[in-house]
């Protein structure tokens, strides 16, 4: 019973840890109790399911109180990715325990950090991937502390969680092997000054940082457009003239970006026809009397064909010899009339992806995990589209899901994005935390970058975020408008944007090396 406790305990603190509710000192301390419950039954001739039951509990108890919204898109996709996502943290925990019984505290303790962290990083890539819950992400909220990820990314961020966790543990478990009271007390120091001093060192950061760069105007549109009852069964006609009005209200002669919501555009668009779509000529009828004007917003696109040699992995059957990709997709537009698009390429699980499809396909046939939204395999592309104005001021357009991808990220810096946009549609899991944790992430990415962000929502919150991850305008949930507001661009390029998520591959280089280490290396007597 007392292992019991001391998991709930963990995943709690976890849990009132998180963004945007929670307090993130919390995450400091929210794997000792877990990590005591583990030592107390190391050497047990059962500990293996036992750790592993301790273990689930303590992250199913996390992941259902952050994460349990999803439910309002789907039931089965909540219980999917609750019960999935905590068993990864369960065997990430058990190898741990697997490891430790065979090597000293410290190699033990080594091999948790840097596993931990490399499961992150796979996370990241496989194409179940949902890294939303990635301890870096937990101080979003709190960007005050964290203006040093423009050097580490968030996993610098799940490195300084670990590393007071294992500290205050071992004085712990040293307090109770001497019960002398002084460890506790130079324990409270050192991990006291392990927690502060980043945080004096964002403190620095933050108040000597000074925004470069042109000022440009940019206008939000959040149409409000409910995707359950309203989305799929309004025209791109009665789209365009509702944007035309609230754009229309907004736009002052020295306006350079209208910036629309993703997927606003969704009346079956065909690819090759996209020049003279609806939304196109919107756009076009918008910029007429603006010649500094540029409009991105986003649009479905499906590009139907019968030659097999176009089918790809990710391409839909419509019939036999009829194919068709599908598209999740920004477009800009400039005064000019000439136009571009970019595909989103980082899908969320079940509605645009059948994850590992050669394998599944097999056995599941065209089964899709429903998450929420309109389930269907999309299509994606390989590079990272910046769109340029005529006066090459460059915008990386993330689309919804892919602005939780800090090293993704960095590709549109990497091609010369100036400032960032996020268009997204966040009503699939109406009014919780969902869209506010969804908001929040939008902040690490302007701190990893040093780039300001426009972020356009169907549903809210649209808002203005300048580079150091400060929200200077914003426009509330539910509500039907346009946010007019300026920002600064940045052609600077940041240590994070050059290296990358480097401290996660230095994670999997030490935690392949302790792993093959212990199994190789004959036990040490308990």
């Amino acid at each position: 019973m007392k292992n019991i406790i001391l998991s709930i305990s963990s995943g709690l603190l976890l849990a009132v840890s998180w963004p945007t509710y929670g307090f993130p000192l919390f995450l400091f301390f929210g794997f000792i109790p877990l990590l005591l419950a583990e030592y107390n039954i190391r050497n047990n001739k059962y500990s293996k399911s036992q750790v592993f039951g301790l273990a689930y509990l303590t992250f199913f108890i996390w992941n259902i109180i952050t994460t349990w919204w999803i439910y309002n898109s789907s039931a089965f996709g909540m219980w999917f990715a609750e019960i999935v996502n905590t068993l990864l943290m369960a065997l990430v925990f058990l190898t741990y325990h697997s490891i430790a019984k065979r090597t000293s505290f410290t190699v033990g303790s080594i091999f948790l950090v840097s596993f931990w962290m490399s499961f992150e990083y796979f996370h990241l890539q496989w194409q179940f991937s949902w890294p939303w819950l990635n301890l870096g992400n937990g101080f979003a909220s709190f960007t005050s502390w964290i203006q040093w990820y423009e050097f580490t990314g968030t996993f610098g961020g799940t490195l300084w969680v670990w590393i007071v966790n294992i500290g205050v543990f071992k004085s712990i478990l040293l307090f109770k092997q001497h019960r002398d009271n002084t460890i506790i007390y130079r324990a409270a120091v050192r991990n006291g000054v392990i927690i502060i001093i980043p945080i004096l060192i964002s403190l620095i950061l933050l108040k000597t940082y000074k925004e470069t760069g042109k000022d440009i105007e940019v206008v939000l549109l959040q149409p409000n457009i409910n995707p359950y009852t309203e989305k799929y069964n309004t025209t791109d006609s009665r789209i365009a003239v509702l944007l035309d009005s609230l754009a229309t209200k907004a736009i002052t002669p020295k306006t350079n970006f209208i910036i629309g919501p993703e997927t606003v555009f969704a009346d079956n668009n065909r690819l090759t026809n996209f020049p003279f779509s609806t939304a196109k000529k919107t756009a076009e009828n918008i910029l007429k009397d603006y010649p500094k004007l540029h409009f991105l917003s986003g649009i479905s696109l499906v590009d139907v064909f019968n030659d097999p040699a176009k089918i790809r992995t990710q391409t839909n059957t419509y019939k036999k010899g009829v194919y068709y990709d599908d598209y999740n997709s920004a477009f800009f537009v400039r005064p000019n009339g000439s136009s571009e698009l970019y595909h989103k390429s980082k899908l969320v699980v079940g509605i645009e992806n059948f994850p590992y499809q050669s394998i599944l396909k097999p056995i599941l046939g065209d089964v899709m995990i429903d998450l929420g939204g309109t389930v269907a395999k999309k299509t994606t592309q390989e590079d990272r589209e910046v769109f340029f104005t005529k006066d090459s001021i460059g915008v990386g357009t993330m689309i919804c899901y892919e602005s939780i991808y800090g090293e993704f990220s960095t590709g549109y810096i990497r091609n010369k994005a100036d400032f960032l946009a996020i268009i997204t549609n966040d009503a699939w899991w109406d009014n919780t935390q969902g869209h506010k944790q969804h908001l929040s992430y939008a902040k690490l990415r302007a701190i990893e970058t040093r780039r300001s962000v426009a972020r356009s929502a169907n549903t809210g919150i649209s808002a203005i975020i300048n580079q150091t991850g400060n929200i200077v305008s914003s426009l509330g949930y539910e509500k039907q408008g346009a946010l007019r507001g300026t920002l600064k661009t940045n052609d600077t390029i940041t240590f994070y944007v050059k290296a990358g998520n480097y401290l996660a591959r230095i994670a999997i280089f030490l935690s392949l090396f302790i792993f093959l280490f212990a199994v190789t290396k004959r036990r040490k007597k308990i």
